[in-house]
């Protein structure tokens, strides 16, 4: 899925959301949010992708604060697959060694914080 796509989905959940839990109808939200309730309809049905500016209006009409994050993707690290050859050429007690030492090292970084 395209990432416009699930941000436009995301929008279109929150809206809905939003509204319900304020109690409002589409007509209600558009009135106090100053547009039209076909607006309100095609965005929760997603046939619109709406800006930030709009769905934060609109959320705001609701009653709601829009808040956002920034995480970190997950990146695949080529150290770790350059490491696998040197991995499967150790015994299988070696490999559990390795697996042991791994272990100590991630829960002495997790004790120090």
């Amino acid at each position: 899925m395209k990432t416009a796509a699930r941000r436009s989905r995301g929008f279109s959940n929150l809206l809905l959301s939003a509204r319900r839990a304020s109690g409002l109808s589409q007509r209600d939200l558009a009135n106090r949010a100053k547009t039209t309730q076909a607006v309100i309809a095609r965005i929760e049905l997603d046939q619109v992708s709406p800006t930030i500016h709009t769905i934060t209006r609109l959320l705001n009409a609701a009653g709601f604060e829009l808040e956002a994050n920034v995480v970190p993707r997950a990146v695949l690290d080529r150290q770790v697959l350059d490491d696998v050859p040197r991995i499967l050429a150790l015994t299988p007690e070696n490999r559990l060694r390795e697996v042991a030492n791994l272990s100590r090292l991630v829960s002495a970084g997790r004790r120090r914080g």
